[in-house]
């Protein structure tokens, strides 16, 4: 996983819908950035069901959520529609964004890793389960809380090497 404190790595890649999505684009808020095996598996189908449950709370937090997976734009379209999935999953079928977070696993798929992104697009939080899909939503919505207080309180900074957060 990466180092949190750093940079989180920019992309430009298709969603769903074939839409370009650069991460840089969604400074100014929270991004809740996951990483999923496969489109249409057990757990990852619990997963994005359960984030897509909790949207609006997520939103509420200040958080936008990004799901990525090394499948391509018609998985992710019938994925995203089979399950009325109401965010955006991003295609990465060259592994390229999946490499750069080191989430890629040796099966040639992603890693279950969640990244808590903060406004200035640093990474404050990462979260890795490979049991527990679910878990990451809680997981997220937990560390926004509290990452939303300490910033509130100016004590979360977004300079390279303030770790207090």
């Amino acid at each position: 996983m990466l180092a949190i404190g750093g940079e989180a790595p920019d992309f430009a890649a298709p969603d769903q819908d074939g839409r370009e999505l650069r991460l840089a684009s969604l400074r100014g808020r929270w991004v809740v950035l996951y990483f999923y095996p496969k489109d249409e598996t057990k757990g990852c189908t619990a997963e994005a069901c359960t984030f897509r449950d909790n949207l609006q709370s997520l939103a509420e937090l200040g958080a936008e959520v990004v799901g990525v997976s090394v499948q391509d734009v018609d998985s992710h379209r019938e994925f995203a529609a089979h399950h009325r999935l109401n965010f955006r999953l991003v295609a990465d079928p060259d592994k390229r964004i999946t490499k750069s977070y080191a989430a890629l696993g040796f099966l040639g798929v992603a890693r279950r890793v969640t990244y808590l992104i903060d406004p200035a697009g640093r990474i404050r939080d990462a979260n890795r389960s490979e049991v527990d899909p679910k878990g990451h939503v809680d997981h997220a919505k937990g560390r926004l809380r509290e990452l939303g207080g300490l910033a509130a309180a100016g004590r979360v900074s977004s300079r390279p090497f303030d770790r207090e957060a």
